[in-house]
């Protein structure tokens, strides 16, 4: 099961931090978020319908919770022994992006990735 939770925080960090490089650069260049395959990544969600405008700083600190989230990634798949707590610890920090940047399929992931180290 650790294996699983290890891959599943993988999976998160690196599939919305690779592309979070992107509308990074996009952004930064341009003022506008990066669109993919015709959905706007890191905008047009919740966020901005109460008022909290994308910007680069908002964008770098997602990048720095998926960079996070592969450190927990790696730190479960070593077995090391506060790998899960810091699990648990990071998961408030990415429901706010999830949620607010309107990214379905991060709360699904993450809370099975929180389930499978309770299980583990």
């Amino acid at each position: 099961m650790k294996a699983a939770a290890g891959s599943v925080s993988l999976l998160l960090g690196l599939g919305f931090g690779l592309p979070c490089v992107f509308a990074i650069r996009h952004f930064a260049q341009t003022g506008e978020v990066w669109t993919f395959m015709g959905f706007p990544t890191y905008g047009k969600g919740p966020f901005e319908r109460i008022g909290v405008q994308t910007s680069n700083a908002l964008l770098v600190g997602f990048l720095i919770v998926c960079i996070a989230e592969v450190v927990v990634g790696i730190l479960i798949w070593a077995g090391t022994p506060y790998a899960a707590a810091a699990s648990y610890a990071l998961l408030p920090f990415e429901l706010a992006f999830w949620i607010g940047f309107a990214l379905p399929l991060g709360p699904v992931l993450g809370i099975a990735r929180i389930g499978l180290l309770l299980i583990a």
